[in-house]
């Protein structure tokens, strides 16, 4: 065993081998965050033992525990449950404990953003303290000779998302995990065709649908899945050649240059892994397979084999080449791992494998379909599904999409705010908006509303949408543009995160957006900037603002969810509490005088 303490903790890392020697030390940055790192080293390439890191953090002032894959469940477990799993494809290695005011008691985070982590902070009852762990190797790993992690503590009395945030940029600023650049159009809105077609496409209707999306000011399209077959089951047992269905779209190069010439991009849903049994793939894959899925009908390919990965390059680089895509929307990417032991049957090289490792083998798939297809388009648009949004999964997508939620407002404001927590510059979307036609129009709104702080993904049918909705959709799209610049790229406060983010505030030093999703008092502080956007996120007939100091003369604009003009004030505002009505759904617009005039 050795032990280090870091000013904070006393941290014991537990485990040993007799091919490795380890050693563990610490190092502080700026006050409150200290770097506890642990080197192995091995004469000759050894499997790497189970190791964990073990320390205590007091539980005071803690309230609520954040992690990537936390969904609705914020609260503080003890220490007898397990852990949190993270690996390359699924969620992000780091959890905050946080305090009753949102601040933050303790994130911590770990450098091995590829490999299986299980991560604990677990309340013990018997000391009132957290027992926090991070166990290493605790999945498949090949023989390595040197190995480093480096464990951040950020203790500092700063609002939880201000820590998290850090430990996003933390990991972008490590070798291998660079995210990829942004394209313009992954942050512009986006129509999908999944929840208003599913498998049923047709490129006609496709094609009506972009065009009115293009009107809206969406910029690009993905066609999801139903392309490549003509069996609507929805399962995956015909993926895995991927060839457009004559069926569904015959001519795809046609098509997509058709969906161009009204001025959007094109990008096509791949299900990564998926080699299925009905395929012509399958009798060439079958005996190169993790595992077969009688549910989905199909297999998941082992990327450990090169002639696996080769294959499924080349099939993005081909339809680049011959329908002149703009991106991909590659899914089912967590579908790669292996369980318990089975990884470790197979040495490296053996039946033709270069490698033990599955997460080694997916950095070697998805970083070689980067590198291949930028060498073509070096725009080109990649977007993964929540929960594989992790940091080095930064390295290869620059479009993180909310995990599927139809018809549910707030399951996707929790998605889209947890993904921007850590995600850095990367494009976070919503998924894709869908609502009953026949919902009232305020009820609709709520669907925008609450991924306001993300990229909008639309996904109702536009050519038979009410005109009522269509008139709100158009408000809320236009509105989204209008202030992407503080919406997507001021600071973001979400607060009281255990509550799923009631009120969610962005700043730039010109703008301010409020976002009140429950009635709650809303806290104006400072000084005005040049406009306030105190949005309401609910369905009752007003919002309430409270001001610390006396702000003058205020020129205030209320509009409905339509964008349709309901007040014009010029109210003298004082210090304290002022409750206005505004419609369901509706918008506050506020400008101090005197900077309007």
């Amino acid at each position: 065993m050795k032990t280090i303490y870091t000013g904070d903790y006393e941290i014991l890392l537990e485990g040993s081998s007799p091919d490795f020697q380890s050693q563990l030390h610490v190092e502080h940055g700026v006050d409150g965050v200290a770097y506890a790192i642990l080197t192995l080293s091995a004469l000759v390439p050894a499997a790497p033992p189970k190791l964990t890191l073990r320390w205590s953090c007091q539980a005071i002032d803690i309230q609520g525990m954040w992690h990537p894959a936390a969904e609705r469940n914020r609260g503080l477990v003890p220490d007898w449950r397990e852990g949190f799993l993270s690996r390359s494809t699924f969620s992000a290695p780091v959890v905050s404990l946080y305090g009753s005011r949102g601040n933050n008691a303790l994130t911590f985070a770990c450098s091995d953003v590829l490999n299986p982590l299980e991560l604990r902070a677990g309340l013990n009852e018997e000391s009132s303290s957290f027992q926090c762990a991070v166990t290493l190797f605790a999945g498949d790993v090949s023989p390595i000779t040197h190995y480093e992690l480096i464990l951040r503590l950020d203790s500092r009395n700063v609002p939880y998302y201000e820590a998290l945030g850090a430990a996003g940029k933390w990991w972008a600023g490590l070798k291998g995990s660079e995210p990829s650049p942004v394209p313009d159009t992954a942050r512009e809105p986006v129509y999908s065709t999944w929840y208003s077609f599913h498998q049923q496409l047709k490129p006609e209707i496709v094609e009506l649908e972009c065009r009115l999306a293009a009107e809206l000011g969406c910029g690009a399209v993905i066609v999801d899945d139903g392309w490549q077959t003509s069996d609507e089951a929805r399962g995956y047992a015909y993926c895995g050649d991927w060839k457009a269905s004559p069926d569904k779209i015959a001519d795809m190069q046609a098509h997509v240059a058709r969906v161009h010439d009204l001025g959007m991009k094109y990008l096509l849903w791949y299900a990564v892994p998926f080699i299925g049994k009905h395929s012509e793939a399958w009798l060439r894959f079958k005996d190169k397979l993790l595992y077969y899925s009688e549910s989905f009908g199909a297999g998941v390919a082992d990327p450990r084999y090169p002639e696996v990965r080769e294959y499924l390059i080349s099939l993005y680089e081909q339809a680049l080449l011959d329908w002149d895509l703009d991106g991909f929307k590659l899914d089912f990417v967590d579908s790669f791992y292996v369980e318990g032991q089975a990884a470790s049957q197979h040495e490296d090289g053996t039946n033709g494998r270069d490698t033990g490792s599955v997460p080694e083998a997916v950095d070697l798939l998805l970083s070689g379909i980067l590198s291949r297809l930028r060498q073509l388009k070096p725009d080109i648009m990649i977007e993964f599904r929540q929960n594989y949004t992790g940091p080095l999964m930064r390295k290869y997508g620059n479009m993180f999409r909310a995990a599927d939620c139809p018809n549910d407002a707030l399951q996707n404001r929790m998605h889209t705010i947890d993904i921007r927590l850590i995600c850095g510059d990367t494009a976070a979307h919503a998924d894709m908006l869908m609502w009953n036609p026949e919902e009232p129009v305020e009820a609709a709104a709520l669907q925008f509303i609450n991924i306001l702080f993300a990229v909008p993904q639309i996904s109702v049918r536009l050519d038979t949408l009410p005109e009522p909705h269509k008139a709100m959709l158009g408000f809320w799209l236009s509105f989204w543009r209008g202030h992407r610049d503080v919406l997507l790229d001021g600071t973001l406060e979400p607060m009281s995160p255990e509550l799923l983010y009631p009120l969610v505030i962005a700043r730039t030093a010109q703008k301010w957006v409020f976002a009140a999703y429950h009635d709650t008092v809303i806290p104006a502080a400072g000084d005005l900037p040049g406009l306030v956007l105190v949005i309401n996120g609910t369905l009752n007939p007003r919002l309430v603002l409270e001001l610390d100091r006396d702000p003058g003369l205020l020129l205030v604009n209320i509009r409905d969810c339509r964008g349709t003009v309901i007040a014009d004030h010029r109210l003298v505002w004082k210090k304290g509490v002022h409750a206005l009505e505004v419609p369901p759904a509706g918008i506050i617009m506020i400008r101090p005088a005197r900077i309007a005039e």
